[in-house]
């Protein structure tokens, strides 16, 4: 019998194959559609935040007269390149920063989106900071508004809208605001996020991915940053070989590393056929720490993914991509751990 009714059947492509192939072609269309929107959304947003911050001044006046409140919502939802995979991305809650009054020199620099309270310190003692042309050393000196504050020489002035972003951090970017080197920094991830001075708060190394957050929210910054706040952190660690029940132990009960002792609040496998995949929940903030406790056990850690910050996830934010805070994540932030609050002035 003749095969040769049969012979378009031969080295046909299977069902399975076929629609994959159509799946791929549908998702690179989607993609290239979604990009093009959102650049032009991002376009159209940039275009009226400057027309917005033109019209400040009047607004900030009516509302102080007013007795406004310091939460504002913005009036219209935008998307930006680098957003979180939702349908129509919100545009960034801003708070307005009111500080009357004296106010210690530090405090001045934080609420001008330049650095936490902590670092200012060391920015002043180092006398690179003048109140009306003279060098002033002292961290608690008072100011007002009607003083001049020049940082490297440039004035200040007092931020108006805090941004709160969070970042998907990717490995190979550091979190520096800039770098002498010319390595990437995190902030070219958020360029079209804002137009305020943002910067991180914390540290993830530049092998670190997983969550980051950015604002010019100088004291929120400080809070998440002190101690005694102890906010929690959860890592996912990439060991080179399985973590052995007594290392598992040894880590529970606490190490005697360099720097002093160490004790985790949390440790488990996170997946039960591979236990070189470690989960870790910690709330020390000291450098490098969850590498430096495997490395202390002869571990060499090959990734290392920060999952969670502050009970903040990357939940739907993509690798490298980002999102604005809601105003409720905001509003849980600034009262985390009210029951630990310390003096930090």
């Amino acid at each position: 019998m003749s095969q040769s009714p049969f012979q378009k059947f031969v080295n046909k492509k299977k069902n399975s194959v076929v629609k994959e192939e159509l799946r791929q072609e549908r998702k690179a269309v989607k993609k290239e559609r979604a990009a093009f929107f959102e650049k032009k959304k991002a376009e159209e947003y940039q275009a009226r935040m400057a027309k917005r911050n033109a019209e400040a001044a009047p607004i900030q006046d009516n509302r102080k007269t007013a007795g406004g409140k310091q939460f504002s919502k913005a009036a219209e939802k935008v998307s930006s390149t680098g957003n979180a995979k939702t349908k129509t991305p919100a545009a960034p809650v801003t708070m307005q920063a009111a500080p009357t009054g004296a106010m210690p020199l530090n405090k001045f620099l934080a609420h001008c989106g330049i650095c936490s309270r902590r670092d200012a310190v060391s920015l002043i003692a180092d006398g690179k900071v003048k109140v009306n042309k003279a060098i002033v050393t002292e961290p608690g000196f008072k100011v007002s508004s009607t003083d001049e504050i020049f940082f490297n020489g440039k004035k200040l002035f007092i931020t108006k809208n805090l941004i709160y972003i969070l970042l998907n951090k990717p490995k190979d970017y550091i979190t520096t605001t800039d770098d002498p080197q010319g390595r990437k920094t995190v902030l070219q991830l958020i360029q079209q996020a804002t137009t305020e001075r943002v910067y991180p708060i914390g540290r993830l190394d530049r092998n670190t991915s997983g969550v980051l957050l950015l604002t010019n929210d100088g004291d929120l910054t400080q809070k998440l940053s002190h101690p005694s706040y102890e906010i929690k952190k959860i890592y996912e660690a990439k060991l080179d070989k399985p973590l052995a029940k007594a290392d598992f132990d040894k880590i529970i009960k606490g190490l005697r590393l360099e720097d002093g002792i160490i004790h985790v609040d949390s440790l488990a496998y996170a997946d039960a056929k591979d236990k070189s995949i470690i989960g870790i929940e910690i709330h020390s903030g000291r450098n490098r720490i969850v590498r430096r406790i495997f490395e202390h056990l002869g571990y060499d850690v090959k990734g290392l993914d920060r999952v969670m910050y502050a009970n903040l996830t990357k939940k739907n934010v993509e690798r490298g991509k980002w999102r604005y805070l809601s105003e409720k994540e905001i509003r849980l932030l600034k009262y985390m751990n009210a029951s630990k609050k310390k003096s930090l002035n």
